[in-house]
């Protein structure tokens, strides 16, 4: 959708799931997409290289969110909005709905 105007289809995936979730870390993200974690790790410190995500550590995890200081944030958020209704429901499903975490016992 989007990968035209950031460089690369992986790029445009975190940047979604970064929209979506609000942080993450590359293994999740890795797992989650099927991608190597190399190239996941390697568009993070792009994208923390130009200003657009921040990272800090927790434990020994690095975890990325968008950087709120970043000059086009609120553009950069109404962007990844606008283009993530024009994704298949299929890859919606799949990839940015996810349950973080588990279901209340008992519930339907």
């Amino acid at each position: 959708m989007i990968e035209a105007l950031v460089g690369n289809g992986t790029v445009e995936k975190v940047l979604f799931f970064l929209a979506t979730y609000g942080d993450g870390y590359a293994k999740q993200m890795a797992d989650i997409f099927r991608l190597r974690i190399s190239g996941i790790q390697q568009q993070l410190r792009r994208l923390e290289n130009g200003g657009v995500v921040v990272s800090r550590l927790v434990g020994r995890t690095r975890v990325y969110s968008f950087n709120p200081n970043c000059y086009f944030l609120a553009e950069l958020r109404q962007l990844l909005e606008k283009a993530m209704v024009a994704l298949p429901e299929k890859e919606l499903a799949q990839y940015y709905r996810r349950r973080s975490r588990p279901r209340r016992t008992g519930k339907p």
